[in-house]
């Protein structure tokens, strides 16, 4: 492999034949040398990511993120990084420019190796995604932050397989459209995906909505019903919400999971059973397990996979594309559009719930809006609104947002902690690390000029005294 120089390749012959060999295949490739310099690329990338220019000799950063140094430097996961180090395959879930804009990728960069089992030349594979997006999107799911990719990334991996999966986030953080994601994704996309309530599943419905009943079986029962299990056959059967399954039930799924059998509900023959198993919840299931409200036999049947969701706390730069996406689908015939200050309160507010908490506030900004522009005052009321944003509104405190004079903060902040903590002086000149004579000036002052309530004026006396 001598042949192959620090720039690009010495023997034209074998230049060719590998690019030849590359341009036979259909997903876009590249060559890469130990300088992140492209050597050579297919007519399949030059199609998906060219721009029109030449790519040899220029560094893959910059063609595929627009970037004059290694993505491992911006904070993102670099392949070829790993490979140098390795020696061996690695892949990656990056963000790339195309020719139709920022796409999904998946990258994959395999070494070749000199005669010495070092690294000399990388050949690069990428393949696009179509149920995902980088920029908004009516369907896909959306985002470009590195929580967001990691998680794409686990998804990537999880969903070719049989594994079973299981989902872990916050409540509102999408866990529902990324098990459809991993279904869409898999082998048993053709066939049924089926998705079962666990946290309205009681004693008495269990076996009848899982394994389904005979006619006669119970009253009621005049006909055969198939099974939510029955009818996932071949597919993919999600269970939501898993940690709220009372303990008498985690038993009779566990014997679902393990012998892949179950009986109608009046019947007697035993049933076999195929689906691909996918589970979420927003339960810390490590810690039911310990305090033993959750099996430890199911909890390893359904973890051997586990892919963490990101609250949306945790991916703010995604906060406003996935609102541009959601507000096409939740306004798909109205020219919708968000001002600057609409876009900053997005940005800002503290979403304890997630996704489903923003696509609430785009629901009813849509409703409130009677033009094309959306306004920050459209986006929040005061229903809307976190228990600490109205304690702050209600005791004068204020954002950021507005600039005001330190004094009126001070003199805000002042009454608000008295308020909070009532008249223990020593706790508060304490833990305000000043003295008493300071806060009796601070709250004399307050006296002053805006006329405080009797409860500060008592504070007063009571400190008049002290002296």
């Amino acid at each position: 492999m001598k042949e192959f120089g620090a720039k690009g390749f010495k023997n034209h012959q074998l230049y060719s034949e590998l690019i030849g060999f590359l341009d036979s295949l259909p997903e876009p490739r590249l060559v890469i040398n130990l300088n992140y310099e492209i050597v050579g690329a297919n007519k399949a990338y030059q199609i998906a990511f060219g721009d029109n220019k030449s790519l040899v000799g220029r560094k893959c950063h910059e063609v595929s993120h627009h970037y004059l140094t290694p993505c491992d430097q911006h904070g993102e996961a670099c392949p070829l990084s790993s490979a140098k180090e390795t020696k061996e395959t690695c892949r990656e879930f990056h963000v790339h420019f195309t020719s139709r804009g920022q796409q999904h990728v998946s990258v994959e960069l395999t070494p070749i190796l000199d005669e010495n089992g070092l690294p000399i030349l990388f050949v690069e594979t990428l393949s696009t995604q179509t149920h995902s997006s980088a920029i908004s999107h009516h369907e896909s799911l959306v985002g470009k932050s590195q929580v967001f990719l990691k998680m794409l990334g686990l998804v990537e991996r999880a969903a070719p397989s049989e594994v079973a999966v299981l989902l872990l986030g916050e409540s509102g953080t999408g866990k529902e459209e990324v098990s459809h994601l991993l279904h869409k994704k898999s082998n048993r996309a053709n066939k049924a995906f089926v998705i079962v309530e666990c946290s309205g599943l009681t004693d008495t419905l269990f076996e009848s909505e899982m394994f389904g009943h005979e006619k006669g079986s119970f009253t009621g029962a005049i006909q055969n019903k198939k099974g939510l299990v029955e009818v996932a056959e071949g597919g993919t059967l999600f269970l939501d919400e898993i940690g709220d399954i009372p303990l008498n039930l985690q038993v009779k799924l566990l014997r679902l999971i393990e012998s892949k059998t179950y009986r109608r509900v009046g019947g007697t023959e035993v049933i076999k059973c195929n689906f691909r198993l996918i589970c979420a919840t927003h339960r810390n299931l490590d810690q039911m397990v310990l305090d033993g409200t959750f099996r430890a036999d199911l909890f390893y049947r359904i973890s051997p996979f586990n892919i963490p969701l990101p609250a949306l706390r945790e991916r703010k730069e995604d906060i406003v594309i996935l609102a541009q996406s959601l507000l096409k689908r939740i306004a798909p015939n109205r020219e919708l559009e968000f001002t600057e200050s609409a876009l900053v309160q997005l940005e800002e507010h503290d979403y304890k719930g997630n996704i489903r908490e923003l696509r609430n506030m785009l629901e009813r900004a849509s409703l409130m809006t009677d033009g094309t522009k959306i306004q920050a005052e459209h986006l929040i009321n005061e229903v809307g609104m976190h228990a600490s944003e109205l304690s702050q509104k209600k005791n004068g405190c204020t954002s950021c947002r507005v600039v005001q004079p330190l004094e009126n903060i001070e003199s805000k902040y002042l009454q608000c902690i008295m308020r909070e903590h009532g008249e223990d002086l020593n706790y508060l000149s304490n833990a305000l690390c000043v003295s008493k004579r300071t806060l009796y000036r601070m709250i004399n002052k307050i006296k002053e000029s805006n006329s405080p309530q009797e409860n500060l004026r008592k504070h007063i006396e009571h400190l008049n005294k002290l002296d």
